[in-house]
């Protein structure tokens, strides 16, 4: 799989936003005494941590089924795997680069357009972003929350409102005003083509009535599970977060990740968490600690499973191609919401 030069420059700039990051957090503690606060975390609470982070994982590796389903029906358990790899590969590659890896892990070894299974996974980015901006924008107003994390909020939401317009636009350009003329000029180019239709398929899953509520459910469960992660942490640490600080946090820091960032979102992860606890009245020594375990958990959960999956299904031959696009394999970003 090659990365485009797009791609590579954004992978730059995010390993020089985590950098930045990095450092502003960094001068901003006392890292002796979070090293402290990090010896005292009840092995209980890290334990329940491990729970709820499986939960969430595997909540989403069932929404991508669910999404997946129009186009092929795949056992959950390969779906999963081919979801940890594309976590593994965001743990060690910028500005979640795993997207593509996972697209291009399933379709190669399914038979599947590799186009069509990224127009799934840009679904997937749409819906995490809608009902993560929905959750920060619960949590503002239940909190009275003043200060960036509206600002926050307000560019989360114009974001994902032009995300719906794209994902729409993406899955009925074909039938706007002036749609055959442009089909026409591009059809000098059928490869071009064959991309667009096999994209636009991958993202017309979302069309569906049954597809697109699935698709919300698996959604609910696993951002629920990621809010008490957040709040495992907490625990952990001594900090006794209410549910609404637990789901600004969270959802904070999956909005934070919008922004291109360096391998596993380190850095900014911290950077946000740090500055979200800040308007709690959380010493943020202790919040760094807090931050620090819930990705910490997340990287390895994420990193053993995917290690897993990625022995487990590289030995594994395509099928015949699904008839999705007149291509069974385009080489194939997308935008990131994930806390992970």
């Amino acid at each position: 799989m090659r990365i485009s030069r797009r791609s590579a420059a954004r992978a730059v700039l995010g390993i020089g936003i985590s950098i930045v990051a990095s450092w502003l957090v960094l001068r901003s503690v006392d890292l002796a005494a979070a090293a402290a606060t990090l010896r005292t975390a009840n092995p209980l609470w890290i334990a329940v941590m491990v729970v709820t982070v499986g939960l969430d994982i595997g909540a989403r590796g069932g929404r991508w089924k669910v999404l997946l389903a129009p186009i092929a029906a795949l056992p959950y358990r390969r779906v999963l795997g081919y979801t940890y790899i594309g976590y593994l590969a965001n743990n060690v590659l910028p500005a979640r680069l795993g997207e593509l890896v996972r697209s291009h892990s399933l379709g190669e070894k399914e038979g599947i357009a590799r186009t069509t299974v990224l127009g799934t996974v840009v679904v997937e980015r749409v819906v995490d972003t809608v009902v993560v901006v929905a959750i920060a924008a619960v949590a503002v107003l239940v909190l009275s929350a003043r200060g960036f994390i509206t600002d926050v909020v307000l560019s989360g939401l114009a974001f994902a409102t032009l995300l719906v317009i794209a994902l729409g636009i993406g899955m009925v350009a074909h039938r706007l005003p002036g749609a055959d003329r442009v089909a026409a000029y591009i059809a000098r180019w059928p490869r071009v083509t064959a991309l667009g239709r096999m994209l636009r398929e991958g993202l017309a899953v979302v069309s569906r009535p049954r597809v697109l509520v699935g698709a919300l459910a698996f959604s609910a469960i696993a951002w629920s599970a990621s809010i008490a992660t957040f709040l495992a942490g907490g625990q952990a640490v001594g900090i006794q977060l209410t549910v609404a600080q637990g789901a600004l946090l969270c959802s904070g820091v999956a909005l934070i990740s919008i922004v291109p960032a360096g391998p596993a979102n380190f850095g900014t992860f911290e950077f946000t968490a740090v500055k979200i606890s800040g308007l709690f009245g959380i010493d943020p020594d202790a919040a760094f600690a807090m931050a620090l375990l819930v990705h910490v958990m997340i990287l390895t959960v994420t990193s053993l499973g995917g290690i897993v999956s990625y022995l487990s299904l590289r030995h594994r031959v395509a099928p015949a191609a699904v008839d999705v696009g007149t291509e069974a394999r385009p080489a194939p970003t997308t935008i990131g919401a994930s806390p992970g």
